[in-house]
């Protein structure tokens, strides 16, 4: 219900961010607070959106990928499942931090349940002008749509989400260029995990030292 989650300071982060025009501000929240990729590759997140952010293009696309092929992992569908909104905001932050108008979710067929939910949520934040046209009272235009993966296990990689995307078969390509580079038609895109995309909002809201204060040395 994306009126629970408002009333739990949803969407203050982007609101705040996007209408006062902090666009790398988000990425340098992100650098301080050590943010790493969730999925399993532990790449830090605001390395990967400063690459993006960097690259001279009118057109760029950020993806969630919800994809979790491993046996026996659970985590990103019950975050879809149970708090959709948290991703769609740190869609939509990440999405301002590197100037993409464009966002997909690229989800399992065997999550039904989270597919059902993830689509309501994004229909209600399209109801409330939280996704679409001239966000916030800008100039900002971002929306999200999903795809339903087939549920082949080598398409969590973020290359080969990519070529599923597309409508190719999911293949692995060589890296460099990364996707932030060269990802969708060759543009600059920004893949990440659900679970990284979930924690956005609150460190951007709480601020990087709140979230250093967790977890370990190497790893906060």
């Amino acid at each position: 219900n994306i009126a629970s989650y408002i009333a739990n300071d949803g969407y203050l982060a982007a609101a705040k961010f996007i209408s006062e025009n902090k666009q790398e501000e988000i990425i340098q929240e992100l650098e301080k607070s050590k943010l790493r990729g969730r999925g399993g590759a532990g790449f830090p997140t605001g390395t990967k959106l400063r690459a993006a952010y960097n690259q001279k293009s009118d057109i760029k696309y950020m993806i969630c990928n919800a994809d979790e092929g491993d046996p026996g992992a659970f985590m990103d569908r019950s975050i879809i499942e149970g708090d959709p909104h948290s991703v769609i905001e740190g869609m939509l932050l990440a999405a301002y931090a590197i100037g993409a108008s464009q966002g997909y979710v690229y989800i399992r067929a065997e999550y039904p349940i989270a597919i059902d939910r993830l689509d309501k949520a994004i229909k209600q934040a399209r109801a409330y002008n939280l996704l679409g046209n001239n966000l916030f009272g800008t100039d900002y235009c971002f929306d999200i749509d999903y795809r339903i993966g087939a549920g082949a296990f080598v398409c969590g990689e973020e290359t080969a989400l990519i070529a599923s995307l597309e409508g190719k078969r999911g293949t692995p390509v060589t890296k460099p260029p990364y996707p932030a580079v060269k990802g969708i038609a060759g543009l600059p895109t920004v893949v990440n995990n659900v679970e990284t995309l979930a924690n956005i909002r609150d460190i951007v809201n709480k601020g990087p030292v709140w979230f250093k204060s967790i977890g370990t040395e190497k790893s906060k």
